[in-house]
């Protein structure tokens, strides 16, 4: 574009954007004035902005959209108008005659109640610095919206756009070095812009923050939360984080692994090490070389295994099952759990001096019920995904399923709202719903009545006790949830449940005279697994018993 040219366009740009250029702004708030600003340029329904991460486009910044649309992400090719903005060179407009699905169909906000179709939309494919960053999308339910003009003025804010977001890249990566002394590389992963870690709650923002340096500190991290908060998530986070980003992050589910084959999984065996060894073997810790490992459920591990654990975090070495010779090993260890290590340690299940090594920094991922401001962005990644599993044309909320979702307590996390989307979903289709049409998910299909007397589980309250320890918070998790007068509710299934898994083994303990492995053949399970569910429900078997 010449000179001249670019002058003639200048009355064109909102002379808001043009002010915000000069003025150093936080990153949502830069992003949020520019889609604000083009949705008032542009006189239409909605404007979003997406960036391009991988094979999807996450929203970073809507206006006129609904709430959870921030949470959603779209796989490119399962929207072909966001695919063909993608790939467009200039403005691309789809008519109200497209046959092309819209992904922003019955998400208009500005018609509560009102699943509408959207009706005209045009785009632009962006790029920054010399590279594909996403797009901006533009929609409205009138006919006609976009005309040649409207259209000939988005090709003029182009570089507008485009210098907006690059600025906001810019201030961001400066910050982050300056407060934090991050490689660019680190700087460029901000918080609170992690791809998967869906989040706008500041007590969110400040962890992940605070996960920038401890990311690249290498030291062993312990990262303490409740069933279903998504301690995986933040491992993979800090694992991206560290310098050991290109090696192999490992992990190992400690409640799943049997005592008899634990030390064999994590440190591997020779041929003729026991019976069924037919060759060497490499252990989880040879495979981590280099990477991570990442120990998920760290407070299973049987005192055997855990005294071995102990040895390779003293001195780097790992011994096979069956060999003469130590192998060195370099590996960054990052625990998880969902109980209070510290309560094992005093119970004598777990080692102390084990504890203080895996715990050289604590991590605790609040509750989704202390972050509120979350429910409907996750919510909003689950429609999403159900939509596509299901080949919807469409899936929302209606304003008394958000109202519903951001009232209950979720005492099974992230988890538990992927659960009660994806269960409404195929409720509602299974009523008769019509996959091309707009389906509005109602409260009455999320079934939260039901679950409004969970409370967390015995280990996820002791390590939300955990949890308030290490954060310095005044109040532990509650025991259990009351109602608004004050009487106490319904127990939980999962407190029915441990009773009856307490009685049974009691009663089988009671048969076999106190012999726990008479007692597991009886119940029909695993002698170790016998243990550590006992443990676990707090039938603690002394050291003799255990050995019987």
């Amino acid at each position: 574009m010449t000179p001249s040219r670019r002058t003639a366009l200048l009355p064109l740009v909102p002379s808001s954007l043009l002010a915000d250029l000069a003025i150093e702004l936080p990153r949502a708030v830069r992003l949020q004035r520019l889609v604000e600003a083009l949705r008032a340029q542009f006189r239409c329904g909605a404007v979003a902005l997406l960036a391009l991460d991988g094979d999807q486009l996450r929203p970073v910044a809507v206006d006129g959209l609904v709430s959870d649309t921030l949470g959603r992400r779209f796989a490119v090719r399962d929207h072909p108008r966001l695919a063909a903005i993608l790939r467009g060179q200039g403005v691309i407009c789809f008519d109200n005659d497209s046959q092309l699905p819209d992904p922003y169909d019955g998400l208009i906000a500005s018609r509560v109640g009102e699943p509408l179709p959207v009706h005209d939309c045009m785009g632009l494919s962006l790029t920054v610095a010399g590279r594909p960053w996403g797009v901006v999308t533009f929609d409205a339910l009138d006919i006609g919206c976009f005309s040649a003009a409207a259209q000939a003025m988005l090709a003029s804010l182009s570089d507008v756009i485009a210098a907006s977001v690059r600025m906001t890249e810019l201030e961001t990566e400066n910050q982050a070095l300056k407060d934090n002394a991050l490689s660019p590389r680190e700087a460029a992963i901000p918080a609170g812009e992690d791809p998967e870690i869906i989040t706008r709650s500041p007590a969110m923002t400040r962890l992940l923050h605070e996960l920038q340096i401890v990311g690249q500190s290498g030291l062993p991290v312990l990262l303490l939360g409740e069933t279903g908060v998504g301690k995986e998530l933040f491992a993979h986070r800090l694992h991206r984080l560290s310098s050991r980003a290109d090696k192999a992050m490992v992990h190992v589910n400690c409640a799943a692994l049997p005592e008899s084959l634990a030390e064999s999984e994590l440190f591997g065996h020779v041929r003729g090490a026991f019976s069924g060894a037919v060759a060497d073997r490499p252990g989880r810790f040879e495979a981590a070389h280099g990477g991570t490992l990442f120990l998920d459920e760290v407070g299973e591990l049987s005192l055997p295994v855990q005294a071995k654990l102990l040895r390779t975090l003293q001195n780097g070495e790992i011994q096979r099952l069956g060999a003469d010779r130590p192998r060195r090993v370099d590996v960054r260890i990052i625990a998880a759990t969902n109980r209070s290590l510290a309560d094992l340690v005093r119970d004598g299940l777990f080692r102390a001096d084990l504890y203080h090594r895996l715990s050289v920094y604590p991590v605790p991922i609040p509750p989704l019920r202390e972050r509120k401001a979350d429910i409907l962005l996750i919510a909003g990644r689950f429609l999403e995904q159900n939509r596509a599993r299901l080949g919807l044309r469409s899936l929302r909320l209606s304003a008394d399923a958000e109202a519903a979702l951001q009232g209950y307590s979720w005492p099974g996390n992230v988890r538990e709202v992927e659960h009660v989307i994806s269960r409404a979903a195929l409720k509602a289709i299974s009523r008769g719903a019509d996959r091309r049409a707009i389906i509005t998910l109602e409260a009455d299909l999320m079934d939260l009545e039901a679950g409004a007397a969970l409370s967390p589980r015995h280990g996820d309250r002791a390590a939300a006790s955990t949890i308030a320890e290490a954060a310095t918070a005044a109040d532990p998790a509650p025991s259990s949830h009351r109602t608004r007068a004050g009487q106490a509710l319904q127990p939980s299934l999962q407190s029915v449940t441990d009773e009856a898994q307490r009685q049974a083994i009691r009663d089988a303990l009671a048969v076999s005279h106190g012999n726990w492995t008479a007692a597991a053949r009886q119940l029909a399970v695993d002698p170790s697994n016998l243990h550590k569910l006992a443990r676990r429900l707090g039938l603690k078997p002394s050291a003799q018993d255990a050995r019987r």
